[in-house]
């Protein structure tokens, strides 16, 4: 018995056309049956998903009737409807039907909120971690220097300006670091480089001030003793750190240009190197080669990576020039420039392999003032960097002959200059 509705039997044979048809001519067209769908049972009951749906009937001749007056042929897989039941027999849901599995709707999933929860946690990450940074630096600076001591200060002007000394300082250092260095073992502490650096609206400037400058120092108040001692009369500048260390020198740059000084930084020969060391060298132009057996420095012209050894030659090399300290500063203020350049890079300050090891280096290598906060810090560094990128000016102090060998400021220029800083104005001076 055929199964088809209306189809043919085999007492009931009229002229066909094709397969098994002995008719010459092909039938006329024939209505296609159509499946008419029942409507789909309720969730969790057989017939929708989890068994097998109801059976289509068919109508012939009069389109597709789902009972609920659509005429819609494809409504049924439109809702996601696939015939072969279950999860594992063709059942797609769509994102807000009912899941067979677990009997709830599932949800789209929801982008803007995971963007959302993704950026706070990266930002509490970031905070948390600059946090702790910044607690962890802030413990690792040596606040040694007191300038409350120091007496018959300046009043303070615009700006902020910064006292920063290079010392000829060996401690905790070893007789073979001592060689490798060249710094040889003379007893005491002194300074090899001295630079007030203005922190301004109008432009940062970098002025060196040479060791050999012959100046006045004053009476004084001792750093240790609290006694007050009657001026030794003029010297080298260098002589005031020998005499009674930073707070006598604060007081004696003071006196002689009438600059109010903010903050002091100090740092000595095995700190400089370190911190040379831990940014992976300092890349710096050499104008013209030179040699010293005294410092150890041997260079050619040229475009070169320094490490901290040969870092701490180029600074304190002067045997080798004729205008010995004047041309020393200029080296000094190059390389510090540079230095500050190189650690800015976001190949340091992006790479915490590199960017802690020498922010490590640094703050043990500085001795500062007992005010100077981070910030103070970090606004001396980027006033560097302005400076070393063209943004500033750098120049030595203004020098009219010398005495004895000692340089002798142009007062007349060192008074025009020091106005400009206190007022932070643009300065207008030339150094030496």
């Amino acid at each position: 018995m055929n199964d088809w509705p209306q189809g043919w039997s085999d007492d009931n044979r009229g002229p066909r056309y094709g397969r098994g048809s002995g008719g010459a001519q092909p039938e006329g067209a024939r209505v296609m049956r159509q499946v008419q769908r029942g409507p789909a049972g309720p969730p969790g009951q057989r017939g929708y998903g989890g068994g097998v749906p109801q059976q289509p009937s068919y109508v012939d001749g009069q389109g597709y009737d789902d009972g609920a007056g659509y005429d819609d042929y494809d409504s049924g897989y439109n809702t996601g409807q696939v015939y072969g039941g279950g999860r594992g027999g063709g059942f797609v849901p769509n994102d807000n039907d009912v899941d067979p599995d677990v009997g709830q709707y599932r949800p789209r999933p929801n982008w803007r909120r995971r963007i959302k929860w993704t950026a706070i946690t990266v930002a509490g990450v970031l905070i948390v971690t600059s946090v702790a940074t910044y607690f962890w630096a802030d413990s690792k600076l040596h606040r040694d220097v007191d300038l409350s001591k120091v007496i018959d200060r300046p009043e303070t002007g615009a700006g902020t300006n910064y006292l920063i000394v290079g010392s000829d300082s060996r401690k905790g250092m070893s007789a073979e670091d001592k060689k490798k260095l060249h710094t040889g073992s003379a007893p005491g502490q002194r300074t090899d480089s001295m630079m007030i650096l203005h922190v301004g609206d109008n432009g940062d400037t970098l002025i060196s001030l040479p060791r050999d400058s012959h100046v006045t120092i004053p009476t004084f108040k001792g750093s240790e003793s609290g006694k007050m001692y009657p001026s030794p009369g003029a010297t080298k500048l260098n002589a005031a750190y020998a005499k009674d260390g930073p707070t006598l020198l604060v007081r004696t740059v003071e006196y002689n240009t009438g600059l109010h000084i903010d903050h002091y930084v100090e740092i000595g020969f095995p700190g400089f190197a370190k911190i040379v060391d831990a940014v992976g060298g300092v890349e710096i132009n050499i104008d013209k080669g030179f040699k010293d057996k005294y410092s150890g420095a041997d260079f050619k012209a040229g475009k070169q990576t320094l490490n901290g050894e040969q870092a701490l030659a180029f600074v304190r090399t002067r045997h080798a020039f004729a205008a010995s300290d004047l041309q020393r500063t200029k080296n000094q203020q190059k390389f510090l420039s540079a230095l500050a350049h190189q650690v800015a890079t976001p190949s340091t300050v992006l790479n915490p392999f590199k960017f802690y090891p020498t922010m490590g280096a640094g703050l043990d290598a500085l001795t500062v003032d007992k005010d100077m906060s981070l910030w103070d810090l970090a606004s001396m560094f980027w006033a560097m960097k302005s400076v070393s990128g063209g943004d500033g000016t750098s120049m030595n102090m203004p020098v009219s002959g010398s005495i004895g060998g000692d340089l002798v400021w142009d007062k007349g220029k060192v008074k025009t200059l020091v106005n400009e800083l206190r007022n932070d104005e643009k300065v207008t001076v030339s150094g030496s």
